[in-house]
């Protein structure tokens, strides 16, 4: 595929861990951290394919409402994995930002998000965007309330991620946006795939850039 032919901002919503692990006859939590490793996998592909901006959806405002011994796993589990594998994160060349409401994560995880933040801020490979406890209603009314001159440009510089979606992945099966850039991803291309998150490869990544690069985008024109 040429470049010009490939979306600058490629949004994951990673689904399918428990399912995966279910159909194995395994822990939540393997399915989750099998799903973590695989985000390492295609961040890094992606990188390498010259996406500039791969926004994953991490962990949502309604993901409180799971049992408490998940939360905690899900809210523990990525330092220690961060913290093992700093290194080879640092020498992706990948700009890591972290989305999402900060008020509500602990404070090793916040310092941690912020080393890591700080680490890769002059990487100029490709950014990607962990999404942790983020939703749309609340990016969409904190933006509101930011923007004093209301119009399109200062709105949209107040969001969360300011960048259009181009191509919206979702894995697992399942087939809506579950609150996930809902701005952002309004003249996104949708791809859908019954593939779970940990079993979701490189190859099924390049067929969804595939599938975009055969797409023709009109944004509302002829």
């Amino acid at each position: 595929m040429e470049q010009n032919n490939l979306p600058k901002h490629v949004a994951i919503i990673l689904d399918g861990n428990g399912r995966w692990a279910k159909r194995f006859k395994l822990p939540r939590s393997r399915g989750h951290y099998e799903g973590g490793f695989n985000l390492a996998r295609i961040a890094d592909h992606a990188n390498k394919r010259g996406i500039q901006i791969l926004s994953v959806y991490v962990f949502s405002t309604e993901n409180w409402k799971r049992p408490q011994e998940e939360i905690d796993y899900l809210m523990t589990k990525p330092l220690e994995l961060i913290n093992q594998y700093k290194d080879r994160i640092l020498k992706a060349n990948i700009r890591i930002r972290f989305i999402g409401r900060k008020d509500r994560l602990s404070k090793e995880m916040l310092e941690l998000m912020e080393e890591i933040t700080n680490d890769t801020s002059h990487h100029d490979g490709m950014v990607l965007n962990l999404c942790v406890d983020y939703g749309s209603y609340d990016d969409i009314l904190q933006a509101a309330i930011k923007t004093k001159d209301v119009n399109l440009e200062n709105f949209t510089h107040n969001l969360m991620i300011q960048e259009p979606v181009d191509l919206l992945i979702r894995t697992g099966g399942e087939k809506r946006l579950s609150n996930f850039l809902l701005w952002q991803s309004a003249y996104a291309e949708l791809y859908f795939t019954k593939k779970y998150w940990p079993a979701f490869k490189e190859k099924h990544f390049d067929k969804a850039i595939k599938s975009f690069s055969k797409r023709h985008r009109r944004f509302g024109g002829l």
